[in-house]
Parts: structure tokens; C-alpha cells; sequence
């Protein structure tokens, strides 16, 4: 996997052959968060709030939008133009309590 710093983003890219890690669940929370479960069984949750700074995910702003989050069997995604890395949802989430 390379990690890249995109200067028009203001963000890095994660780029991998095939996803290392993959979301099988994923249950959307109304405070902007997602609950998900990868491949290696962790339960993790991601705060997707902070993606509502960018326009690319002003959609999810919409919170009926953004709670019909679902799984393309490797992603998170909520339409075919709008989509989460499984990378960056691993990587930038929190071990859920058990």
C-alpha cells in the first residue's frame, strides 16, 4: 500500500492492488459515525464527520443520505460516485466497545 499526499485534497490517498482489508458490515449511526465490521472480525467505528468539510462528500450532509451506508463487499458506500477506502476506514477508526 503507498500513501500519498494529494496537494488539491489537502488529504493523503491510500493506494493498494487489492484491498488488504475489506468491510463486510457496516451500520450507520445518526451522529455521523459508521460501526463496521472487516474482514479480520474487528468492530471499528469511524467518524465521518470531518469528511463534511470536503465538497466531494457534501451529499452526506443529508443525514437520511448518509444513514443508507452500505457495503460493496470491500468499501463503505452510499451511491456509485461516493465511496470510503476500506483503508481509510481502518485506519482512521476506533476499536468499537465491546
Amino acid at each position: 500500500m503507498r500513501k500519498v499526499y494529494d496537494e488539491n485534497l489537502k488529504d493523503y490517498i491510500y493506494y493498494a492492488d487489492k484491498p488488504v482489508i475489506s468491510v463486510k458490515e457496516v451500520q450507520a449511526l445518526p451522529d455521523y459515525k459508521l460501526l463496521l465490521t472487516f474482514s479480520n472480525h474487528e468492530r471499528r467505528i469511524y467518524n465521518a464527520s470531518r469528511l463534511l468539510n470536503y465538497e466531494i462528500f457534501a451529499p452526506l450532509k443529508s443525514l437520511p443520505f448518509f444513514m443508507s451506508a452500505k457495503t460493496n463487499g470491500s468499501s463503505v458506500c452510499w451511491s456509485d460516485e461516493l465511496d470510503i477506502s476500506p483503508e481509510e476506514l481502518y485506519e482512521n477508526s476506533s476499536p468499537a466497545a465491546s
